[in-house]
């Protein structure tokens, strides 16, 4: 690793600074000197982490391609290290250089773990190390975050690694994110509803928001029927009153914004 100093953002619970530390000390001594950084992107840098309702986004960033035998032995910690995480754990994938400093779309990635993807390496970790890799829509929109508002907890700052990601990309990560909401959004009504009015957010104004900043925008640009239902959503994310609503309201939400956002036109 290029830098040995380690910097954890304020304002984070203390278990999550140590979860941080730790992670990017795993990275350092798994990829050596080919760690180019680690990076913290959403809500965890955007003011509106929970740790009942969120994640840890990181990026780790390396010179070439990592061995197996290295992502195995981050796996291994990054696993550990997920099971004292907030509420939906570790979000985390491994990213060439080459790709965060000229952009391709999808993205490739070397390595990548969620919750989600946690059977999958109980079941076979060697395999899980050497072939979970491929590309991935969602890191346009993690680089974005990422280079407007990330923080690198160790290396060289994201100015200097990640490149420009062109707008039609990030539309695409975030628009692909909510385009089922009419059937999802009963099943997990706090993210899509959110989601939905920061997809919005951009394709209107070119924005890139976090879910509660969002909700605050769509308070000021929905229509005054539709504020409570997002006001309610935002709520219960920030740790109020359980959003449950009825299954045609959800739905009459969604196709709402859905139709807003494919007729809306970025500014």
């Amino acid at each position: 690793m290029r830098s040995t100093e380690i910097t954890i953002p304020d304002g984070l619970p203390g278990f999550c600074r140590e979860i941080l530390k730790e992670f990017a000390l795993a990275a350092g001594e798994a990829f050596g000197d080919a760690l180019t950084g680690v990076y913290l992107h959403g809500s965890a840098v955007m003011g509106c982490f929970s740790p009942e309702k969120g994640d840890l986004d990181l990026l780790v960033v390396t010179e070439g391609t990592p061995s197996v035998p290295a992502k195995r032995r981050f796996m291994e910690k990054v696993v550990s290290l997920n099971e004292k995480a907030p509420a939906k754990g570790i979000e985390m994938s491994v990213v060439k250089r080459e790709f965060c400093e000229n952009f391709v779309f999808p993205t490739p990635f070397e390595l990548h773990f969620s919750p989600m993807h946690l059977a999958r390496w109980e079941k076979d970790p060697a395999e899980y190390a050497a072939h979970f890799k491929g590309v991935d829509p969602d890191l346009a929109a993690h680089f974005t975050v990422l280079k407007a508002r990330g923080a690198a907890l160790c290396g060289e700052e994201p100015a200097k690694v990640f490149g420009e990601v062109p707008r039609e990309a990030y539309w695409e990560s975030i628009r692909s994110d909510v385009e089922n909401a009419e059937e999802e959004l009963p099943e997990n009504p706090v993210y899509l509803t959110l989601n939905l009015c920061r997809v919005l957010a951009f394709r209107r104004e070119g924005l890139v928001l976090s879910k509660a900043e969002g909700g605050e925008w769509a308070g000021k640009n929905l229509p005054a029927s539709l504020h409570s239902f997002v006001k309610r959503a935002a709520e219960d994310y920030r740790g109020g009153a359980p959003f449950a609503p009825g299954r045609e309201e959800s739905a009459s939400f969604a196709r709402f914004m859905l139709e807003e956002i494919e007729k809306g036109k970025e500014a």
